[in-house]
């Protein structure tokens, strides 16, 4: 019994880290965007003054505001502030 209890928590924990995804919010007063490459495909990302969104729950390459280029695995959160975007 309680090895299926033990085996149960663990598999409960390993879905919900899968349901986690990086987060990007943007602290600037105006729009700012990243550019997201996920699987092949590039899209942009346009986060208005204030806004939070989440992206990226499998991973992807996040291109910064000022072109630097950063590898994410969904778990990361990236800050914008002062056109500066900054990865915690």
């Amino acid at each position: 019994m309680n090895r299926f209890l033990v085996a149960t928590g663990a598999l409960l924990l390993a879905l919900s880290g899968a349901a986690h995804a990086a987060s990007a919010v943007n602290l600037d007063s105006e729009t700012r965007t990243l550019i997201v490459t996920e699987g092949g495909s590039k899209s942009e990302l346009a986060l208005s003054a204030g806004e939070t969104v989440e992206f990226c729950p499998n991973g992807c390459f996040v291109t910064m505001p000022n072109g630097d280029r950063e590898a994410l695995t969904g778990t990361e959160t990236v800050e914008i502030s002062g056109g500066v975007a900054r990865i915690k």
